[in-house]
């Protein structure tokens, strides 16, 4: 399948298919006029990099657990300890930043409680 059509099959833009590709995540096949050619099995996979894509790791970390999750010869059947720690690692980071923003929500909603109760509202003429 060309690329517009995996596009349309995994919900992924063709700029990331290229990306993926160029990132080593993937390999296309290639048509007899140049163009890329996915097969079943690369349009599986890049539907779990999606996965994990939105799960907001990044492409560094997707490609060292790619191949334990897609079955690929010398994955093996688990993960190292240290890919979880970094995993983990990377996880708390974004607890981190989460707990940031909701500080910051919960200033500026304490902001406009105040601003409002406060506030001189012009009467109506």
């Amino acid at each position: 399948m060309q690329i517009s059509e995996a596009s349309r099959a995994t919900g992924v833009s063709a700029r990331s298919l290229r990306h993926y590709e160029a990132e080593g995540l993937i390999v296309s096949g290639r048509c007899s006029n140049g163009f890329r050619d996915y097969c079943r099995s690369t349009i599986d996979r890049v539907l779990v990099i999606r996965s994990l894509r939105e799960s907001g790791l990044p492409v560094r970390l997707i490609r060292e657990v790619l191949p334990y999750l897609t079955g690929e010869p010398g994955g093996g059947d688990a993960v190292c300890e240290e890919f979880l720690r970094e995993v983990q690692t990377y996880r708390d980071r974004l607890a981190a930043r989460a707990a940031d923003l909701a500080a910051q929500q919960a200033a500026l909603d304490a902001y406009l409680r105040t601003a409002r109760r406060t506030a001189v509202w012009p009467t109506p003429r």
